[in-house]
């Protein structure tokens, strides 16, 4: 009896101390999802005094005929990709690089991880400084020192080039989350396990493939799985950088504060975290850990 009166004692003291973290859970996640769900069912005015018209799956109808909505899919998944591929190899071999002893190592990584605890406002007005068509150092060295091109491109006013500096964006803005996190496991595998594999007559790349790649796995997979979420929801960095990439976000944007059909914008969103949630089970479920 005492042992179940301690029991029930401790469930409770449990409850007590994780009541406040659950009350904000409730209120920021679970209450801002539900009335979303809710507002996607309805026609709903900008203005909250006038009444909201119900028209059940119109929105989702209408979203699923409009041909931008499927552009605007497609490109956030190649976006999605390129950028998630990117800054994960790029951060995995800078962390290879980095996990042996070398001189001013400590102060080489204060420096790499700059990318990605500098502001995004910030380093997008440096990117559009670099390619800005009248004084951008990057037209200064392709068309006045090196001579690749006859005139100054407008690097953000092409769908093409602006999509291409984007991508290139993403992989060099985010890079270092994947370099800290791969590192740290990194520096956790047994050093004896390559030294057996040498003996054995391994390459390099076999000691990649049979010693690295099982060890770092687990953390490849919830970085590739956290950033993909990240860029699919993009907004803020592109939306500066340029107006020729319609990515989800843009075209999500757009709906709700361009167009002011607020109802369809939350269809949007609902499709959305939909297709997210089944692309991340499929491929957590391919992998095991």
């Amino acid at each position: 009896m005492k042992i179940l009166k301690k029991e029930k004692s401790d469930l409770k003291l449990a409850m007590i101390l994780l009541f406040p973290s659950m009350f904000l859970i409730l209120l920021l996640v679970a209450y801002p999802m539900i009335s979303n769900i809710q507002i996607s069912f309805f026609e709903q005015p900008v203005n909250p005094l006038l009444p909201a018209t119900f028209v059940g799956f119109g929105n989702y109808i209408d979203i699923l005929k409009d041909g931008e909505f499927f552009k605007s899919l497609g490109l956030t998944f190649l976006y999605t990709f390129l950028a998630v591929a990117g800054s994960t190899a790029f951060g995995l071999a800078v962390a290879i690089f980095f996990n042996r002893p070398f001189r001013f190592r400590k102060i080489a990584r204060s420096l790499i991880i700059l990318s990605y605890v500098t502001p995004s406002i910030s380093l997008v007005f440096a990117w559009k400084y670099m390619f800005n068509n009248g004084y951008g150092i990057i037209n200064f060295l392709g068309e006045d020192v090196f001579h690749l091109f006859d005139h100054a491109p407008l690097w953000f006013d092409n769908p093409i080039s602006s999509f291409i500096l984007v991508v290139l964006f993403a992989i060099w803005r985010y890079f270092p989350y994947a370099f800290i996190s791969l590192l740290a496991i990194l520096q956790t595998i047994d050093t004896t396990l390559y030294e057996a594999a040498e003996i054995d007559g391994a390459s390099t790349w076999q000691k990649f493939k049979i010693v690295t790649l099982p060890a770092i796995m687990p953390v490849l997979v919830t970085v590739i799985t956290l950033r993909s979420i990240w860029l699919f929801y993009m907004f803020t960095d592109v939306y500066l950088l340029t107006n020729k990439v319609d990515i989800l976000g843009i075209y999500l944007y757009e709906t709700a504060f361009a167009f002011n059909d607020l109802g369809k914008a939350a269809s949007i969103s609902v499709i959305l975290f939909i297709i997210l949630s089944i692309v991340i089970v499929l491929s957590r479920k391919r992998v095991k850990f």
